[in-house]
Order: C-alpha cells, then structure tokens, then sequence
C-alpha cells in the first residue's frame, strides 16, 4: 500500500507545495510546528534516509537547503531547525522548522492551526523565493 507522501508525490493527496523536481517535493506540514514547517521528500520511495545512495541523499540536502534559505526570508526566525526523525512515516523526509529556541523543534509541542487559505498564502510567499 502506498503511504501518504507517495500519494502526495502522484496528485492523489493534495498539498501545499513549496518546490518541486524531478527527484524531490517539499510541501507544508498540515500540523506544523511554525509557521513555515516545511516537509521535504525524495520522490523515489525509500523508508530510511541512510538507506539512500550518496547522490541522493546529497541531491536532498542540497535542495532541502534552496527551500530553507527560502523559508528563512518569509518567516521571521533566528534559523530553520533541521529535524530527520523518519519513524511517523515510512518514507525518508527532512523537516525544515522555523525556530527561536531550541524547545521550538519539539515534536510533542502542540500543533499550530492554519486555515486552508492561510496555508497557502504561506506556500506562495515561500515558493516565490525558492
């Protein structure tokens, strides 16, 4: 069965998209931390991050870095925190985070509500940048 960020990649879930390639997708989390909380992903599914060949992973840092670059100009933060947990979904992803502090990045913190509206006035603004 294919998980949520598959169904993402080919259209059958929607989302708030960020940045996009031929190999990588970074889109809003819909129960973000901050505003800005970006989740970017390899298209190519493979569950463990460290499993991913070198040009890879290095593909998806290197873009992981045009979209925090991009997120940092829009939201007002000291830096975009850096988070690989990879155990809530079984496919390799990078959460971007706006932060101030380091509690800002704790995934127990309770989620920030965003309207659908509010979403993706955030995902614009972000992607005009990327």
């Amino acid at each position: 069965m294919a998980n949520i960020f598959l169904k993402i990649i080919d259209g059958t879930i929607p989302c708030y998209k960020i940045a996009e390639n031929d190999d990588y997708l970074a889109f809003l989390d819909i129960n973000p931390l901050a505003e800005g909380h970006t989740l970017v992903i390899p298209k190519n599914e493979t569950d463990y991050i460290f499993d991913m060949n070198d040009e890879s992973f290095k593909g998806l840092f290197l873009f992981a870095k045009k979209v925090a670059l991009a997120i940092k100009k829009v939201v007002p933060c000291k830096k975009i925190g850096i988070s690989v947990l990879g155990l809530e979904v079984p496919h390799a992803h990078i959460h971007l985070v706006p932060i101030n502090s380091v509690y800002d990045i704790d995934f127990k913190r309770e989620k920030i509500k965003f309207t659908p509206e509010e979403f993706q006035k955030i995902a614009s603004e972000i992607s005009a940048l990327v």
